[in-house]
Parts: structure tokens; sequence; C-alpha cells
């Protein structure tokens, strides 16, 4: 896949960026894909600070679904590709695909994107900003419609977490990655020794602030023991955070059961 549209960046899996299977961590991972979004829009010419100094702006990520054939492991080199589609009337879809070094798919993902009003904290129309594409690259990434979740009726609260210092970003607001590890450590050590991710799907629905207080919730589709659903609500107005559906198996690929 060539075009000019498509940008691509190389890593390299160092010991910080693994967990205790010397394995990418999904959170990492989540870190990439918005770095390497930021870049190619900065190519595009609507990079962070251009949109901050001359729209007031700031780039928001509202729904991703990633899916995992093989998670990469430790020193162990990968290519990410990005590429664009035209916007909406609000919405910026954005598509990846994570290559081995000998070229071969392992993961692929496709994502919604919106700018945000940084005094306001508003949503605005794609036409607020000028970004015009040199090309147009209509291969998917992955053939699906990102939608909005449905909240099941039964989750259980693993824990409450209080927004700190070290998981926040520059837009002064929990970090998308940080919603990741959020998300993992609803399960205990064991089924993470058991079972990997093998998709997950956000929607990001309202920001969160430090000191406020997320209270984690989760449970197993009553109609597909291998999906697990995971909501954030934020304790202080009680308005939903994020909702996510983790796709897991056994790593005898098994479903969770």
């Amino acid at each position: 896949m060539q075009n000019d549209i498509l940008y691509k960046k190389s890593y390299r899996i160092d010991l910080r960026d693994v967990d205790f299977k010397q394995k990418l961590k999904l959170s990492t991972l989540f870190s990439y894909f918005q770095e390497v979004a930021s870049l190619a829009s900065a190519q595009l010419g609507a990079g962070i600070d251009v949109l901050a100094n001359n729209y007031g702006v700031a780039w928001i990520l509202m729904r991703i679904r990633v899916e995992i054939d093989r998670m990469p492991e430790w020193k162990e080199e990968f290519t990410i590709e990005t590429w664009p589609q035209e916007p909406g009337k609000l919405e910026f879809e954005r598509d990846y695909i994570v290559r081995d070094q000998d070229g071969a798919p392992i993961i692929r993902a496709v994502s919604v994107w919106v700018i945000m009003d940084l005094e306001e904290r508003k949503v605005k129309r794609a036409s607020h900003i000028q970004l015009e594409y040199p090309s147009v690259l209509k291969e998917r990434a992955i053939d699906y419609k990102l939608k909005k979740l449905k909240s099941p009726g039964s989750l259980e609260t693993a824990y409450h977490k209080v927004i700190g210092y070290s998981d926040i970003d520059f837009n002064g607001h929990l970090n998308n990655s940080k919603y990741v590890d959020y998300m993992l450590d609803c399960f205990p050590l064991e089924d993470h020794q058991t079972h990997e991710t093998k998709a997950i799907e956000v929607n990001f629905n309202h920001e969160a602030l430090p000191g406020e207080t997320i209270i984690l919730k989760n449970g197993i589709s009553e109609t597909d023991p291998g999906l697990v659903h995971i909501e954030g609500m934020n304790e202080n107005n009680q308005k939903v955070v994020f909702k996510a559906q983790v796709e897991v198996g056994g790593i005898d690929g098994e479903s969770k059961d």
C-alpha cells in the first residue's frame, strides 16, 4: 500500500513498553497510535501546535477498535502505518495497520477523532479547521463501522481510581492510554496469565480531570463468554466517562469462561 497520504513510523520495543509476559502493553500501543496520528496530522498541516495556536482546538479520540492477531514482544521491531479518511461534519476517521519486520499485518485498528475547543471544552465542526488531503486512500484497516456501545444491565464495581498527575496529558485531562490501563486493572493477574486481548473497542464519552474519582465496573456478556464489558463512571457527576468491550481468548485458544 503506497500513497502520499500514508504515514509510517517504526518502533523497537524497550523494557518499559512490555508487561510481565514481555509483550507490548496495550496501553503503550494506544500511546503509539496517538503519537503517529499526531505526527501524520502535523505532516498534513494540522499538528497539535497549529490547532492550538491558530484555531484554539485539540484532537480528541472518541472511538477506536483494535483487532490483534499477535502482540509484538520485547526487542521486536515493527512499523505502524496510518492514514485518514475524508472528514465528516464532526468526525475525522483514521486507520492503522501494525506490521512486523517481514511486513505481515499483526494488528489493525480504526478510530474516530474530533476537535475540541480548548476553552469551552466543546466539540467543534470539522470545517472549523482548514485541512486538505493531497490524496485519498479508501482502503480500510478493518471493515467495521464504529458505533455507540450500549451499557449491559449487570456490571460489578471492580475498584475506584483517583486521577492524579501521572494520568493526565497536555490537554489537562485523562489520557486515552491511561483508560486502557484502568480497564485491564479490573482483572486479577491470574486472568492476564491465562488470557489475552484479541480485540478491544472503546467509546470515550466525557473527559475526566485530575482529582476526580472514576468508578470502574466490569462484567462478562450474558450471551458471549468471550466478551467483557467495562465502564468507567465519574463519581463526582455520575457521568459515564468511557464504555468498552474487550474480546478475550485463552492462551490455548479457548474462550474465557
